[in-house]
């Protein structure tokens, strides 16, 4: 008796842990940060702490959407900035050389920086597919040559006086509100629509769930994965946008390793790396986490070296925190 009592308290605190442990974490965390520096809580940094977070967030709501249907993104620093430097650049040419004004060259550089996310990242997953490669393996190569093409687009340079297009990564709507939180927002808003309002939402819990029995339901495997990594691709190409319109340049070396700070978002906030579990809700607490973290970090003036390292350990963690979390549910 005693051990079934023990039993049914822990399987109570496991359920507790997994509706509201990362929340409680949050909390915590907060109410250190807050006691660690004054200047946590005000109103400049929480903005700039929200504006920090916006690439982040929406690199991570792609990687949830591929998580939960069982697949993965290496490739998603590399691609950001081929992206970035791409729109940036053409942001400039369509300006100087063909005469467009700012709006006008804007949407064409924007469009063209979101289409070449959704090509890069559709052929990941029409690769992974049609042969059933490992995700991993596909999209580490899509890093690599990712990154080469943006340094043959750049000449190895970085791309200054991009203009005004720089006002999606530093303006601010009267003055307050980052125009990158907002575009965050919506991002956010398409993600949860996806999982929790369309079909493709419950074919990806249904593909990372069980494969095998999703292909024997009547679902079309390689399109639900291919459509997984369009939409990422569409989240990757703007992340990219936002990340260089923030810098004011065209950073070809720039975000290396973006991709891990967003899975490991995703991981925190209750994404199985096997499949089949995770939300939008919980990514996004795990991307605000390590947004809190590295904000107290830098308020702090702790060395970016120390950084990397406390950047390693929370994903060592995260993936440990994955492996018990499934373990006990199972």
């Amino acid at each position: 008796m005693n051990g079934k009592r023990s039993l049914g308290s822990g399987s109570k605190l496991v359920q507790f842990y997994n509706k509201f442990g990362i929340v409680l974490i949050l909390l915590v965390l907060l109410f250190a940060c807050s006691l660690i520096s004054p200047a946590f809580l005000t109103q400049a940094n929480v903005i700039n702490l929200l504006s920090q977070i916006a690439v982040v967030t929406i690199l991570a709501c792609g990687i949830t959407l591929l998580i939960i249907a069982g697949q993965t993104d290496l490739s998603g620093g590399s691609v950001v900035a081929l992206t970035g430097c791409v729109c940036v650049g053409t942001f400039k040419f369509l300006i100087e050389s063909w005469g467009w004004g700012d709006w006008m060259g804007a949407i064409g550089a924007i469009t063209l920086a979101i289409l070449i996310g959704m090509i890069v990242n559709f052929a990941a997953g029409a690769i992974i597919a049609a042969f059933r490669a490992p995700a991993f393996i596909v999209t580490l190569a899509m890093m690599q040559a990712a990154r080469g093409v943006c340094y043959i687009y750049t000449e190895g340079k970085p791309i200054y006086g991009v203009g005004n297009i720089t006002i999606l990564g530093q303006g601010r709507l009267w003055g307050v509100i980052p125009y990158s939180v907002m575009i965050m927002l919506v991002v956010i808003i398409i993600t949860w629509f996806i999982l929790r309002r369309m079909r493709l939402g419950r074919y990806l819990y249904a593909v990372g769930g069980n494969s095998e029995a999703a292909v024997a339901a009547g679902l079309n495997r390689g399109r639900i994965i291919i459509n997984a990594y369009l939409i990422h691709g569409a989240f990757v190409g703007m992340a990219g946008i936002l990340f260089m319109t923030r810098l004011n340049s065209g950073q070809p070396a720039e975000a290396v390793g973006l991709e891990f700070d967003a899975i490991t978002a995703a991981i925190i906030g209750g994404a199985s790396l096997s499949g089949g579990a995770g939300g939008i809700g919980g990514t996004i607490i795990g991307s605000v986490i390590i947004g809190v973290i590295f904000n107290i970090l830098t308020l702090k003036s702790v060395q970016s070296y120390y950084q990397m390292i406390i950047t390693g350990t929370i994903i060592v963690l995260a993936v440990i925190l994955d492996i018990m979390t499934k373990g006990k549910k199972n």
